[in-house]
């Protein structure tokens, strides 16, 4: 997909080679993030529901997990699904040590540049509880068009966003 060479990434599509480092990603990063923000509990959840070998398998063979290899090292996944007709964007995550260098939005991109030519607009969802995710998402310009609440915890309540997608920002992988 392309490389970054001031930051030494490459942004690529995912490879059969690339499950097992994107569990060992998943495994490493997401309850660390996710246990202050939703609990221990609700952290441990995510990692076995959405990190395990058959959903991560699946996806990278539909080809719609994007990864930012550095040297061999997986520092960050994007993965992109539907919900209904509409083209979501369920995963963005960047290791610690390489957030804040641009790297989200070279991913949102490769993620947009594999939806399809007639795709309108991509939507993504975070937990309420995830501020940094909202402020991150709301500057690549993703606007809020609803709420899930959950039944028993409000930093479980699912923010959903959206972004129209133009023209000119699909181009060739």
């Amino acid at each position: 997909m392309g490389v970054i060479p001031a930051a030494g990434w490459v942004i690529r599509t995912a490879d059969v080679g690339d499950v097992d480092l994107i569990r060992e990603f998943g495994e490493t990063h997401i309850r660390p993030h996710y246990a202050p923000l939703i609990g221990t509990r609700a952290a441990d959840s995510q990692v076995t529901r959405w990190w395990n070998e058959e959903q991560i398998a699946a996806a990278v063979s539909d080809g719609r997990i994007v990864v930012a290899d550095a040297g061999g090292l997986v520092v960050a996944v994007a993965q992109r699904g539907w919900n209904g007709a509409d083209h979501v964007l369920y995963k963005l995550y960047v290791a610690p040590g390489n957030r804040g260098q641009g790297l989200g939005p070279w991913l949102i991109d490769s993620i947009v540049r594999q939806l399809p030519p007639d795709a309108r607009r991509l939507c993504v969802e975070h937990f309420a509880s995830n501020a940094r995710a909202g402020a991150f998402y709301e500057r690549e310009g993703f606007a809020v068009e609803r709420v899930e609440p959950h039944p028993d915890d409000s930093a479980l309540d699912v923010v959903w966003r959206a972004r129209d997608i133009a023209q000119g920002e699909r181009g060739p992988l």
